[in-house]
């Protein structure tokens, strides 16, 4: 199965007249079968089900197409319930189902490397959404990305703020997981190369109910423009309405949870007039617009990447296994690796030999509560 633009839109506009189709079949091969763990419980269950949305509104458009190999295709959903140790018995649940021939697994990074070994042990593509760039340089051949990795994230981040905003004070703040470490330390790196290292590189710990102790630091750092790498939107919402209680108001450019769904609704006008890097844009491209328009018609709410990648993940999937002509998982994992220029709804995907598929990122400023597309930055390297 291999999409145009135009197919990829029309494919996705089909799939609105039945966005929670999935295929109730359970006979022996009589479908295709992808198992997906998401948070369907704990502090990310919103956004689990805002991943759900995205796959479930893909599987409706592979179907409806003519779904994999002649098969309908049918989702398989395992609660990771938003931990590291959920994560790992919600993969093992389904790796114990032989007929599972592909797996989406977090958007989170700490949760990737969690199930990780386990992943290499089983020996079948996942799809991730985690965005510390070693997950797709540890030997394992099974992972692929579809999402930026944050080796890309901070160097925009870093570019954006220097070269757009004139900024040249950094506070660093972010998460001590996986994903936070990563995302500080690529930012740092990235304002290393530019000649202005950060005033201060400030961690905090996931589920934090006060931000009090970094806004102050941040504060007293004499910073004039903010970074960060937030892995929980509920998160931001308490760090950013403290920041400006204390009276911070600097510019802020920060990771693509600070421009999600969640993040705004929380926040509300503290994130106003800041900026973010976002792998999905609605404005980006034609596809991106075209899967913004049908995701909203569908659920009555825009998208963010919470609902895009895993939308990307099921198309692409599917759309390998079609091309292997097989389920043999190293057929697919070939055939993933051998698209070019596939379009998506978070971007052009051109998988490297590591697994990424995508390689920039877009910025957009929060207008008022509405997320508005400045540029797209794209690399080489």
């Amino acid at each position: 199965m291999k999409l145009t633009r135009r197919e990829f839109a029309a494919g996705i506009a089909a799939g609105v007249a039945a966005p929670y189709v999935i295929t109730g079949a359970n006979a022996q091969g009589a479908t295709i079968k992808i198992g997906m763990c998401v948070p369907v419980t704990g502090p990310a269950a919103e956004q689990g089900l805002w991943a759900q949305n995205g796959a479930k509104l893909a599987l409706a458009a592979v179907n409806k197409a003519g779904g994999v190999l002649g098969k309908q295709v049918e989702l398989v959903i395992e609660d990771d319930q938003t931990t590291n140790p959920g994560i790992v018995l919600a993969f093992s649940k389904l790796a114990a189902q032989s007929d599972i021939v592909g797996f989406l697994g977090s958007i989170r990074s700490t949760q990737v490397h969690a199930m990780a070994p386990d992943v290499l042990k089983l020996g079948k593509p996942v799809m991730i959404g985690g965005t510390d760039p070693t997950l797709t340089h540890m030997g394992n051949q099974w992972l692929f990305r579809f999402r930026p990795n944050d080796s890309y994230s901070g160097r925009v981040i870093a570019d954006f703020g220097v070269t757009t905003l004139g900024k040249k004070k950094w506070a660093i703040v972010h998460s001590t997981d996986a994903f936070g470490t990563a995302g500080g330390k690529a930012l740092s790196a990235a304002l290393e190369k530019l000649g202005t290292p950060p005033v201060l590189d400030q961690g905090y710990a996931n589920q934090s109910q006060d931000f009090t102790p970094v806004v102050l630091a941040v504060k007293q750092s004499g910073a004039d423009v903010l970074g960060t790498y937030f892995t929980f939107e509920n998160d931001i919402g308490i760090f950013a309405r403290q920041l400006r209680q204390l009276g911070v108001n600097i510019p802020w450019v920060g990771s693509p949870s600070t421009v999600a769904v969640s993040s705004t609704k929380l926040a509300g006008a503290a994130l106003y007039g800041t900026y973010g890097v976002a792998d999905y844009a609605e404005e980006s491209s034609e596809t991106s617009k075209a899967f913004g328009k049908t995701y909203r018609d569908a659920y009555k709410f825009a998208p963010d990447n919470q609902s895009a990648w895993p939308y990307d993940a099921i198309t692409v999937l599917s759309a390998a296994i079609n091309k292997a002509g097989s389920t043999d998982p190293g057929k697919i994992r070939e055939a993933i690796l051998a698209l070019k220029k596939f379009p998506g709804a978070e971007g052009e995907y051109n998988f490297d030999a590591n697994g990424d598929g995508l390689h920039g990122y877009n910025v957009v400023k929060n207008e008022k509560g509405t997320i508005v597309f400045d540029k797209h930055i794209e690399f080489d390297d």
